[in-house]
């Protein structure tokens, strides 16, 4: 597909000389461009009708999704599939301002510039490193595992971690209530490991913090009163230098490990998405990217003729 030459019937039907005609006289484009474009609009199209849509509206913002990953499979550079988006908004610009659609699948669409302002993700043995890096000589050892056990965990983002009641762990259950964007309630499933630490910190230390400026707040501060972001922060940045981990780490990192690992293990996307709590799949299959990159390192570093 790298150079692709379009079957008659299907060019006419996504009326690529149309758009071609667009590019030369309308928009101005220099030959350089017209020419990539058209290269470009060739490949899509050819994914399009392989995928089954028989016209420009029968295309889906999945399926553009679904195209741009397949650019990054095919291994090109970020650059070129920035190009190929380009070329694809253009597309959609000129079918409906034509009127051949009534909408432009495209608005929505990334660019690899998303993939590529993702944290690192740890490792398997990092995270466990990380986790018990709380030594019980720390005065708040029990709270910081308990933290850093549920925010990997359930794969909190840091403002839900920190202000989670005690009233929304329910241990018996084995979730957490989380209050995400918009105040969007959704329950998560927390695992043996968390559910022991919270259960200590909850018997043995929480009691002793709380002075009666708690608020109801799980994590508490030395001075009894709720954990700050920053507070989260500088607990989690103590452990990861402690664990001698030398990537950087941000309460976001475990969020994405929590969401890699899963999916390394075989999860489904759906159910990834209903625990992040993210509206949009979209915004869940940039982990499959991060798989797919996981993959394909393990590959290169094994295979014998990688």
């Amino acid at each position: 597909m790298s150079n692709p030459k379009l079957d008659d019937a299907v060019a006419r039907a996504f009326l690529t000389e149309r758009f071609e005609d667009f590019l030369a006289l309308e928009q101005g484009a220099s030959v350089q461009t017209s020419r990539a474009y058209k290269l470009d609009i060739s490949r899509f199209v050819t994914y399009a009708s392989i995928k089954g849509a028989s016209s420009p509206t029968g295309i889906s913002a999945r399926l553009l999704r679904e195209f741009v990953y397949h650019l990054k499979d095919l291994g090109l550079a970020p650059a070129s599939i920035r190009r190929n988006v380009s070329a694809v908004r253009t597309y959609f610009k000129f079918m409906l301002g034509e009127g051949h659609v009534v909408r432009d699948p495209s608005e929505r669409l990334e660019t690899p510039k998303r993939w590529r302002t993702l944290p690192e993700v740890l490792g398997v043995e990092e995270i466990e490193k990380l986790l018990t890096a709380p030594s019980l000589d720390e005065p708040l050892a029990f709270r910081d595992r308990a933290m850093l056990e549920l925010a990997y965990g359930a794969g909190l983002r840091v403002s839900e971690w920190i202000s989670l009641s005690v009233r929304d762990v329910m241990l018996t259950d084995h979730v957490v209530r989380v209050f995400g964007k918009g105040a969007k309630e959704r329950l998560v499933p927390i695992g043996r490991r968390a559910i022991g630490a919270i259960a200590i910190y909850l018997r043995e230390l929480r009691p002793k913090l709380e002075k009666g400026e708690g608020k109801g707040i799980l994590f508490l501060n030395a001075r009894g009163r709720p954990l700050s972001r920053m507070g989260a922060w500088k607990i989690l940045r103590k452990y990861v230098n402690l664990a001698g981990i030398t990537k950087p780490v941000s309460p976001h990192t475990l969020r994405h490990s929590f969401a890699t690992h899963l999916l390394e293990g075989g999860a489904d996307l759906r159910a990834v998405q209903e625990m992040l709590g993210h509206v949009d799949i979209s915004t869940t299959q940039i982990y499959t990217h991060v798989d797919r990159e996981y993959l394909r390192s393990v590959h290169k570093q094994f295979h014998p003729r990688a």
